[in-house]
């Protein structure tokens, strides 16, 4: 596909989309190229990802970041006994979103989910606005903040149907950050590089202080590839203690047990 006077070779793009049975439109191609022609330029001044090739990008952001539909169907065709009316709009939040993954990709694929991308570096955030400004999507906000601060406020509290997050942390530690901000019903799901079965084990108990259920995880390994990947579903089945989350750096230093 030419995109800005360049050629670009998308076919094994498509082909990881249709594994997930995903079909883009030209213009969510167009904003995909767009993303990764700002995330090349804008990561030459400053350390957004280690990943820059354009293939790279494609498989282990892009594809990536939309392999979440392997444990949920966000298109609304079958969705009988998810906590979900998708009769308004799903409401997701993308804690510690770094360069907008998984966040903006799910954004270009699904436009009626309204998205906040939360991330503690302002200059990211800025990015994030210029990429957001750029592509022309509606209902989707980027936040700067520390999880564990916005979480106490009502503004964020248990108001989101579905948080998601790639960042490189602990489950019990993630759990703590994110669970705050998923309401009753609603899910938190945890990308993960590799399979987690000892993570998960020594973070249910801290999931179920939180109010949330380890509802199932789903291992895979990215389309035409061998690079392993997991997603652990939680489910928020009961509000979370109001002492949670703790003071910035406090989860990480001595997470539950």
């Amino acid at each position: 596909m030419n995109y800005n006077n360049k050629e670009y070779h998308i076919r094994q793009f498509n082909k990881d989309l249709a594994e997930l049975h995903i079909t883009l439109s030209e213009e969510q191609i167009r904003q995909f190229l767009m993303y990764y022609e700002m995330l090349a330029e804008k990561n030459k001044v400053m350390n957004l990802t280690a990943i820059t090739d354009f293939d790279d990008v494609l498989k282990k952001h892009f594809i990536d970041s939309l392999s979440v539909v392997k444990a949920i169907d966000l298109s609304g065709l079958e969705q009988e006994s998810a906590p979900f009316d998708l009769k308004r709009s799903l409401t997701l939040i993308d804690i510690g979103t770094g360069a907008g993954f998984p966040g903006i990709p799910l954004k270009i694929v699904f436009p009626e989910i309204h998205v906040t991308l939360m991330d503690s570096l302002n200059k990211r955030v800025d990015f994030l606005n210029e990429v957001i400004g750029t592509l022309a999507l509606n209902g989707i906000e980027a936040v700067h903040a520390r999880a564990e601060d916005c979480a106490k406020t009502g503004a964020f509290r248990e108001k989101y149907d579905l948080c998601v997050s790639r960042a490189v942390a602990n489950l019990s530690v993630l759990s703590e950050y994110c669970l705050p901000y998923v309401k009753l019903g609603g899910k938190f799901i945890s990308y993960k590089s590799e399979k987690a079965f000892e993570e998960i084990r020594e973070a249910e108990k801290a999931i179920g202080i939180l109010g949330g259920r380890i509802d199932k995880h789903v291992d895979f390994v990215l389309p035409d590839s061998n690079i392993n990947r997991s997603l652990i579903v939680i489910v928020k089945e009961r509000p979370t203690p109001p002492v949670y989350p703790r003071k910035a750096g406090t989860a990480a230093k001595n997470p539950i047990k």
